[in-house]
């Protein structure tokens, strides 16, 4: 019992329908357990009946009726079968629309549930990310969330509709032949206890499945994504070797557990046929009367045909159930963890961004937020330290810039520059200290600080797209300013490139921009962070990967926006930062020396040579 309570406890956390929406379905499911119980019931007496019209005079209600009909007793049981026909299907028909409520209902939380997962990753706190690897997420939102709508939502609510039509039809079948019933009963106990001893065993098999799907796709990320590397090396069977193991052990559990699927109905076939024969061996040995035995047999017969395939998906649910408690608790998990970095008490309108028109102008909306900057942004005081590390990575790190400065960072790895930059990019949160723009906290509205930056790192992201959209990166189509985008292209020298392309700014890049050079890729970053009109512009080693008449038109292009700008450059090649207001030398997460380029970078030289 307490499993099942925690079960559902998981459930109703990782489902986002309403309360009402389940209460509503299982009000459905009593109607059709009814309806299945009205419309065998009436078999036993019509089959009395039809063998013994007789019968009719017996019931006052009946007779009644027969009489004021006008009809002959074989016209009037005719007519009492068509009543029962249209029962039938009347019975049928709403049983088809539950069942399209179910599916339609599964499947809409299964999108529902993809849009609470994304926008929770999308929104968590970088340093969530650190820890996460992407074949974990992708796994989620894809994997298991079919999982959750195929093989818990849907399952659960047929075990609701299956475990009512099994109890109102004992229920019938305890007035019709109480020993028949009992006998029915303990065969169908006996069949679940049995069933039940494995459950641990289904548990496995479903978290065996998904745990090999998720190193599938770990694996296919590393091979393709790195095939350039993959064909050089000539690690190809590596690769396949590793894929080969996962995929064994995929397929084992799986054919397992659909196999362990099959047996609740092929057991209880076998079963309720040895408790039917049984009982009208022992009907006969009695010498009981034929036509009671024929009217209770109708009634089991018919009940027989509702009630086995309901018993046999009844524990197939619950196997389905057990098989894919991994995948509710891998949900329910994650789900959590997105809780208490406060993403999930910043619920999104998920129907609302069902709607691509809708999702595009709340986009507009947030981007449109920005933060009040006129003087300087005063860094104060700033530590951090990651999650589960000891120490302090930044330390008590102060600074001032004023609007429209160039500064830049300095020193070795692992000085702090990256983190540093990090925190100013909004990306972690300091664990001490503050960073202010004109005197206001930009934690007071992230997102609007966040809409301010431009951030252009060494290797820029490119969506597998034209060059239009990843310039305009998140932009739909019908909200890209054509001027902006003009503007954009020239201040980042791409007037050229676009012109020997053959679809000019239609042309795709390739996946991650593998038909641009590398200096290619940097100037759309750039102009990526022009076009988005962003005042402050983030350059965290983005010219160390190029050769030196590349870094040259790159470096080229972001002096040409020091003057409107405020950057804030990492760098290792120190003449790139010749340019800048301010230099800062980073050491183990400190500020150990600051100045201008002739101060810090030529002072530090001479220091050295001397």
């Amino acid at each position: 019992m307490g499993n099942l309570k925690n079960y559902l406890k998981k459930f109703l956390f990782v489902i986002s329908a309403k309360k009402s929406t389940l209460v509503i379905l299982l009000s459905l499911f009593l109607c059709t357990s009814l309806l299945d119980a009205l419309g065998i019931g009436l078999v036993g007496p019509f089959m009395g009946l039809a063998t013994n019209p007789d019968l009719v005079n017996q019931k006052v209600w009946l007779a009644w009726i027969y009489k004021n009909s006008g009809l002959s007793i074989s016209h009037f049981i005719a007519l009492l079968g068509l009543g029962m026909v249209i029962t039938f299907y009347v019975k049928s028909f709403f049983y088809f629309q539950v069942q399209k409520y179910i599916l339609s209902f599964s499947i809409s939380q299964l999108g529902i549930l993809r849009m609470r997962l994304l926008h929770g990753y999308l929104s968590v706190n970088y340093a969530y990310h650190l820890n996460k690897n992407s074949a974990f997420l992708l796994q989620n939102v894809i994997k298991e969330t079919f999982l959750f709508c195929y093989s818990v939502t849907l399952p659960l609510l047929n075990l609701m509709v299956n475990l009512l039509v099994v109890c109102t039809l004992m229920l019938l079948l305890l007035g019709t032949h109480f020993w028949a019933t009992v006998s029915i009963l303990v065969i169908l106990l006996f069949a679940f206890t049995l069933y039940n001893q494995f459950k641990e065993q289904m548990a496995y098999w479903g978290k065996e499945g998904s745990e090999s799907d998720t190193e599938m796709i770990r694996i296919i990320n590393h091979g393709i994504g790195g095939i350039k590397e993959t064909r050089v090396v000539g690690c190809e069977p590596y690769f396949e070797s590793q894929m080969s193991i996962q995929v064994k052990r995929h397929a084992s559990t799986a054919s397992l557990a659909q196999v362990w699927q099959q047996l609740p109905r092929i057991v209880l076939e076998a079963l309720l046929v040895t408790v039917l024969i049984g009982f009208i061996s022992v009907s006969l040995i009695l010498n009981q009367n034929p036509e009671n035995l024929i009217s209770i047999l109708s009634i089991f017969a018919v009940a027989s045909i509702r009630l086995l395939p309901s018993a046999s998906q009844l524990m197939s649910a619950v196997g389905t159930l057990r098989n894919s408690s991994y995948s509710l608790n891998r949900l329910y998990s994650d789900l959590k963890e997105l809780e208490l970095d406060n993403v999930e008490n910043k619920r999104a309108d998920y129907n609302l961004l069902f709607k691509p028109k809708s999702g595009a102008l709340l986009h507009h909306k947030v981007q449109s937020q920005k933060f009040p900057f006129a003087e300087e942004i005063i860094i104060n005081e700033v530590d951090y330290s990651y999650p589960g590390i000891p120490g302090n990575v930044l330390q008590k790190i102060s600074l001032t810039i004023k609007k429209g400065e160039s500064i830049a960072f300095i020193g070795k790895s692992g000085a702090g520059k990256t983190t540093l930059v990090d925190v100013i990019l909004g990306l972690l949160m300091p664990t001490n200290g503050d960073i202010q723009v004109d005197g206001v906290s930009i934690y007071k509205n992230l997102r609007a600080w966040q809409n301010m930056i431009g951030y252009i790192p060494q290797t820029i992201f490119l969506i597998d797209d034209t060059v239009e959209r990843n310039i305009a990166f998140g932009v739909t189509d019908e909200l890209i300013d054509p001027y902006r985008l003009q503007k954009a292209i020239e201040a980042a020298q791409l007037e050229e490139l676009i012109s020997q392309l053959p679809n000019g700014i239609k042309t795709s890049v390739g996946e991650r921009g593998v038909r641009l050079s590398g200096g290619q890729r940097q100037r759309i970053g750039i102009a990526r962070a022009i076009y988005h009109e962003r005042e402050i512009l983030v350059l965290d080693e983005a010219t160390s990967a190029l050769d030196n008449e590349t870094e040259g038109l790159v470096t080229q292009a972001i002096r040409k926006l020091s003057a409107t700008k405020t950057i804030i450059i990492i760098a290792h090649r120190l003449s790139t930062v010749e340019h800048c207001n301010c230099i800062y030398m980073l050491e183990r997460g400190k500020v150990v020396k600051s100045g201008s380029y002739g101060e810090v970078v030529l002072g530090e030289q001479l220091s050295s040579a001397s």
